[in-house]
């Protein structure tokens, strides 16, 4: 299985902190995300990874180059400025995916989700994702989940980790172009596709300031 980090955001909420750095490479402990990832991927046992780029991309290339550091062989997706969002991404980078079912991780949380467990998951679904509980800036939640579907409605509703395993045929068809995931998941949980789980683990959105500086002292407390 490959895996795609998803690192082709802009980071508008971070800014001025995201005008010189991209926000895979925001440390965190003294670590960039992006660099937790890899490594976690690797100690997982994944050997391929796809990163989408676009603001700065040329930053988080040259930081990680082609992945000998961490033991993995990482490719790039050149995405046009102002990125293609998530969907988007994914089509612009299907061909270096291949045919079979890959991690997807956005680059931009910090989490000890076990991605080992993406290898044993028997995907049925073109879909699987990793549900949270719904954070303090995000309380209405995404989704619901029910003996292992993934429902649009439902009174407890959880947060979209931003972690999930896609088979390719879920954007088969999926003109290239900018394109959000939230509309493609919508379609495929409307017709019972979409599989996934709750994690109860570390998960927190590095989106804002005070988040990071909330992760920060996360990540002090546990040394």
């Amino acid at each position: 299985m490959r895996a795609m980090i998803l690192a082709a955001g802009r980071g508008e909420r971070l800014k001025p902190l995201t005008d010189t750095t991209p926000k895979p490479l925001i440390e965190v402990g003294g670590k960039p995300l992006i660099v937790r990832h890899l490594e976690r991927l690797a100690a997982a046992g994944f050997e391929e990874v796809v990163i989408n780029l676009a603001w700065l991309g040329e930053q988080i290339a040259r930081h990680l180059g082609r992945g000998e550091a961490f033991g993995l062989d990482i490719r790039y997706s050149q995405e046009p400025p102002g990125a293609l969002e998530t969907a988007g991404g994914i089509v612009q980078a299907l061909s270096m995916l291949g045919d079979a079912p890959f991690l997807a991780v956005s680059a931009d949380v910090l989490t000890d989700y076990p991605f080992e467990r993406a290898l044993e998951i028997d995907i049925t679904d073109p879909a699987h994702l990793v549900l949270v509980d719904n954070p303090p800036h995000h309380p209405s939640g995404d989704f619901s989940l029910d003996a292992g579907r993934v429902r649009a409605g439902g009174a407890q509703r959880l947060t979209y980790s931003g972690i999930a395993v896609f088979d390719p045929v879920l954007f088969a068809g999926l003109s290239p172009g900018r394109r959000a995931l939230r509309p493609v998941l919508e379609e495929a949980i409307a017709e019972g596709r979409v599989g996934g789980e709750r994690y109860s683990g570390i998960w927190a959105d590095i989106g804002t300031p005070e988040r990071l500086a909330e992760a920060q002292q996360s990540v002090a407390d546990d040394d």
